[in-house]
């Protein structure tokens, strides 16, 4: 696995074509409707249960990141179509679609931290950014071995106070994939079906990294 020290070089590299900054509003994650009926209803409708909640999975296809297969947390993305400025209408993973206002993730009470940068044989580069509250056990674990990212200063994914309003911007260049480690009750956000298509090409789900990539490789003597 990588050690933090080649998670720092991997983060100057995916620096490099992060490209210029975009405003963003939500995070979303798309899904299949029989994910979101599971996760909505995991409990017969006649008993009692809490509020629906989205629960974070092992975090897995994280290639030699020091969070694969070890880090629990929940998928989301929020790169934006430059010509609208809102999520494109297309996605892999499915039709259903669950938004919810950036606040919710990610504010100043919440660390941000770089945890890989690849791709898949295509001119498509993924950054994966892991977000968890302060003091949070996601948060200890990232602390000990990624590196962190300044909220409000970095090349990928930023929260800053503009006229007294948090402002979100997102990296244009690369797909983030941004984890976050702890559960997301739904009713914070809204569900929804996407009018686009679901491009199965783009699907980081069974990803094999390029090894063979300049861009997104480093030689760490193995």
């Amino acid at each position: 696995d990588y050690a933090k020290e080649h998670l720092a070089q991997l983060q100057e590299k995916a620096e490099l074509i992060a490209g210029r900054m975009l405003r963003f509003s939500v995070f979303y994650r798309n899904q299949h409707k029989e994910y979101f009926q599971h996760v909505r209803y995991p409990h017969p409708r006649s008993a009692p249960h809490p509020p629906p909640r989205d629960h974070p999975a092992l975090a897995g296809a994280v290639h030699g990141s020091p969070t694969s297969g070890m880090l629990h947390g929940i998928f989301f993305s929020c790169n934006t179509e430059f010509n609208t400025g809102q999520p494109p209408q297309d996605s892999p993973y499915g039709r259903y679609r669950f938004q919810i206002p950036a606040q919710r993730l990610f504010n100043p009470n919440t660390n941000l931290y770089f945890a890989d940068f690849y791709c898949m044989y295509t001119a498509y580069h993924y950054v994966v950014l892991v977000l968890a509250p302060k003091g949070s056990s996601g948060d200890l674990f990232c602390r000990e071995r990624l590196p962190q990212l300044d909220i409000s200063s970095n090349k990928f994914l930023t929260c800053c106070v503009e006229e007294g309003e948090l402002v979100y911007r997102h990296a244009q260049d690369s797909i983030l994939e941004v984890i976050y480690t702890e559960p997301v009750d739904l009713s914070l956000g809204v569900l929804g079906e996407i009018s686009g298509h679901q491009l199965m090409s783009l699907s980081t789900a069974n990803a094999k990294k390029d090894p063979s990539c300049k861009t997104c490789n480093i030689s760490v003597g193995r």
